[in-house]
Formats: structure tokens, C-alpha cells, sequence
């Protein structure tokens, strides 16, 4: 990416300008994001065309050309894909790999990905971790949902796993 930095002497009311087309062009892309979110299976071309749903629906949008309404599409479809192919890197330590305490490295034979033990273990702890943000209860200790209070289950809701306790 080329990055180009210029110095400019505006009068106040050419910065307002300045600013909210950068507001507006914000605007679009946050648009453009939440209709990739709400219809499933949208492609870079739709939200192409979203952008004149935009400008007749938002008059303040319809200020920005096409050109600037597109370009903020098309950042938002990068940011999309770009935030899959993260995706797709990260998912190399779901495998699982047997291996002897002896054993350092963590080798992934599908995915080529090699890493300290320790640290593909972490990985692999805030993952899970991350998943569960906002949701309560993760049976770890025998806690029931909601939905189970009540219910005959099938385990006695103990875990085997207990951590040591504090010292």
C-alpha cells in the first residue's frame, strides 16, 4: 500500500467539508459490513450496488460521489476477506497431536504449522476462552444451563479435571 501525506492550508469551512466526507465515507463502509452481516451469501458486486440504496435512502450520503461511495464498498469487502484469510491462518492448531511430554514441538501434519508446545497450547486455551465471552456457565464445574435446570441428564456433572487449589 502507498501512503501519501500532504500539509494543507484550508479555511475552516473546507475542513468541514474534508471531515464529513471522511464521516460519510465511514458511514458506507459500516453500512456496507452490516448488509454483508445481515444477507448471507452477499458478494462484492452487491455491495457495490448497495451504495445507491445508500445515497437514495440518506441524503447526506448521496453528497459523496459514487466513486468515494464505492471505494468505501470495496474497503469494506477487503476487510471481509482479509478478516477470513486470518481465519484461515489461524486454524492450523485445531488438529489434535499426539505426543510425549518429551516431545517440545508442536508439528501439525495437515497444515505444515510448527510451534513451541507451550505456546500452540496457549493458542489453542484463548481460543476456547474467546468463544465462550458472554456465555455463562461451561460445565467445567458441574454447573448446570439454564435450560437443563430441571432435566434428568446423562452425567453426574462432575468434572474430572479440578485445578489445585490455591496455595
Amino acid at each position: 500500500m502507498i501512503v501519501f501525506e500532504f500539509k494543507v492550508k484550508a479555511k475552516p469551512t473546507q475542513y468541514a467539508a474534508i471531515d464529513e466526507a471522511i464521516q460519510t465515507s465511514q458511514f458506507v463502509q459500516n453500512k456496507c459490513l452490516r448488509y454483508w452481516m445481515d444477507n448471507e451469501g452477499a458478494s462484492k458486486y452487491d455491495l457495490n450496488k448497495y451504495c445507491s440504496v445508500l445515497a437514495k435512502e440518506f441524503s447526506f450520503a448521496s453528497k459523496l460521489n459514487s466513486q468515494a461511495r464505492q471505494a468505501s464498498a470495496e474497503r469494506a469487502w477487503t476487510a471481509i476477506s482479509r478478516f477470513y484469510e486470518n481465519c484461515r491462518k489461524v486454524e492450523t492448531c485445531h488438529d489434535r497431536v499426539k505426543k510425549s511430554l518429551s516431545q517440545r514441538t508442536h508439528v501439525c501434519g495437515n497444515r505444515g504449522y510448527v510451534e513451541d508446545r507451550d505456546i500452540a497450547a496457549s493458542l489453542n486455551i484463548l481460543q476456547k476462552g474467546l468463544s465462550t465471552v458472554g456465555h455463562t456457565g461451561t460445565y467445567a464445574w458441574g454447573d448446570l444451563p439454564s435450560w437443563a435446570v430441571g432435566a434428568i441428564l446423562s452425567s453426574n456433572g462432575k468434572s474430572k479435571n479440578q485445578e489445585s487449589p490455591l496455595l
